[in-house]
């Protein structure tokens, strides 16, 4: 996109009205767009008041309530995903039986968002911040008094229900302080600050939750940053712009269909490493529901004048190519987000001796925000995307020459490079984004929030689905190798083993019980390095992939500037004029 149409897209999205968010401001600024419940448009809204500049300690407060709500969003998978171990046990569930907590959650947590923006529209930003944030605080009080799995698979999904409305209100909170120029930079980079600090926070304050109150410690904090996020929804609230009739009957209809769709792809991509992919026949069946949803809301939407999401906008070149960029990204971070916990765990670390490793990430999160904040601007977003993918590349192949010895202290400036260029990249595209859907209308800016529903959540999980098959397919493959290369004759192996049954020997006389212990542990061994190689080739072939981006990215530059380096040919008549 050129810096003429960036300058443009900002301008769309300015509002008189800085205290509202720029995608509301666009949405109801538009009466054409705005269609009732009966098909007829609404009646022009009434123009917002001029940009009021908030004092500094107010707009400190609304900074923080952004970054609590962004933290607490991401908690309901986060504290999930990095202590699985630990929630199974209390629950009486192996780890794939506890893993459907999070599956759990992201079933409705991957769509809401979408309706919710129409309903935020129809009946303002102030109501729906109000009312939204109950059903959060009541659900996680209700987890206090569960302990069995059932009740916590149904318990997760209505918080993931409840959820879906906290991050639009992280960026809400952040966008309201500046002014409509800077909504769409300082403010977007700003507000994905708290959006990523969630997986590094669980990571820190899970051991002590834990040590303290077990499973119902994390509860506990979930709900405090609830009670948290509920004061400051009372006390600062967010100016609505005029409301608009923008739900029409059939949107539920097809916000119903593209709800199982996403639903069933987050449980398919979620659950199907656990369970592996072609052993159970649900998987499957799933799928072929999501496929089948996902036709019928596309046919229904095709064929509607007031339509939910434009489908034909979404398959133009730019859309796709817009999408293509957020799932790379979106797949790059599944190295940093899942890949390195992972992998410490496996090598037997818990939460508690990652606590460094969690503060760097957290620390270059923060420091990348605020850069992106300095530094972004319509036009420099193939810059920044070049520099964020440069570090992302740097920190995975540095990650790629781990071995068993490795620790968290090594990886420190591999996944602060990491963590930097995450929080580098995703503010330009998401600016990039809004930009070109605010000019076009609602129809299109509702679009826009289905690529980024669908490239952010579901993105995340098939990121995470493909890591970790690949992983597993790796860590079989180096398996099978090592343990053909252990022969009983090699006096190493010899060796070895009689190492780990002397370190038995000391504890009991048995000396079959201690040769079977010796043997168990010399097999744990070989695997564990099998884990490291596989590791080791995930972590490499992510290094590939933002190669590979880096390479498109120049090309998509050189392309849209090839009128710079070969000149046009001038016709006869221009040559003699």
């Amino acid at each position: 996109m050129s810096r003429r149409e960036m300058t443009m897209a900002s301008d769309a999205g300015k509002s008189a009205d800085g205290s509202a968010s720029s995608e509301d401001e666009a949405a109801t600024s538009s009466p054409a767009e705005a269609v009732s419940v009966d098909d007829k448009p609404a009646p022009p809204p009434a123009a917002p008041p001029a940009f009021v500049p908030k004092p500094p300690l107010v707009a400190l407060a609304y900074i923080v309530a952004s970054v609590t709500a962004g933290i607490m969003q991401g908690l309901g998978t986060s504290l999930i995903s990095v202590n699985i171990a630990q929630i199974a046990g209390p629950l009486e569930a192996t780890t794939n039986e506890a893993s459907w907590l999070m599956a759990a959650y992201l079933f409705p947590n991957a769509s809401l968002a979408l309706i919710l923006f129409k309903v935020r529209m129809q009946y303002g930003i102030r109501n729906f911040c109000e009312i939204a944030i109950i059903p959060y605080v009541l659900v996680s009080l209700a987890h206090l008094w569960v302990n069995d799995l059932g009740m916590s698979i149904v318990l997760r999904f209505c918080a993931g229900a409840a959820a879906a409305p906290i991050s639009s209100m992280a960026l809400l909170y952040m966008i309201e302080i500046f002014p409509p120029e800077k909504k769409l930079t300082v403010g977007i980079s700003l507000a994905l600050i708290g959006l990523f600090m969630s997986t590094p926070v669980a990571g820190l304050v899970s051991p002590m939750l834990l040590d303290l109150h077990d499973l119902q410690g994390l509860y506990i904090f979930e709900l405090g940053l609830a009670l948290v996020t509920l004061c400051f929804i009372y006390l600062l609230p967010l100016a609505s712009p005029p409301r608009a009739q923008v739900i029409a009957p059939m949107d539920y209809v097809s916000y119903a269909f593209l709800a199982v769709c996403l639903g069933c792809l987050s449980i398919v991509f979620t659950m199907g490493r656990l369970y592996w992919w072609f052993e159970v026949d649900w998987l499957g069946w799933l799928l072929v529901i999501a496929i089948a949803s996902g036709t019928v809301m596309l046919v229904i939407e095709i064929n509607r004048n007031n339509k939910l999401i434009d489908v034909e906008w979404l398959f133009s070149r730019e859309v796709l190519h817009f999408t293509g960029v957020l799932l790379v990204f979106r797949m790059l971070l599944t190295e940093q987000s899942t890949g390195v916990i992972n992998f410490f765990k496996q090598l037997g670390l818990f939460n508690d001796q990652m606590a460094g490793l969690y503060w760097v990430i957290l620390a270059a999160t923060v420091v990348s925000g605020l850069v992106c904040a300095m530094v972004v601007k319509p036009g420099r977003e193939a810059e920044i995307h070049l520099v964020a993918l440069l570090l992302i590349a740097g920190g995975t192949y540095m990650d790629s020459q781990a071995t068993v010895l490795t620790r968290p202290e090594q990886m420190y400036l591999s996944q602060a490079m990491l963590a930097f260029g995450s929080g580098l990249f995703l503010p330009p595209a998401m600016a990039v984004g809004f930009g070109a859907a605010l000019k076009k209308g609602l129809p299109y800016l509702m679009s826009f929030i289905a690529v980024f529903l669908f490239t952010q959540k579901v993105g995340a999980f098939i990121g995470s689905a493909i890591f970790g098959t690949f992983v597993t397919w790796r860590e079989q493959y180096h398996s099978s190798i090592l343990t053909s290369r252990l022969l009983p004759t090699d006096p190493l192996v010899e060796g070895r083993l009689q190492q780990y049954i002397a370190a038995y020997a000391r504890t009991g006389a048995d000396s079959l019980h201690n040769t079977i212990q010796g043997t168990n542990t010399l097999v744990k061994a070989v695997q564990q390095q099998a884990y490291v190689l596989a590791y080791n080739d995930a972590f490499f072939a992510t290094f590939i992939a933002a190669v590979g981006a880096i390479v498109l990215l120049l090309l998509h530059v050189a392309w849209d500037n090839r009128h710079r380096f070969v000149p046009t040919r001038k016709t006869p008549e221009a040559a003699q004029a």
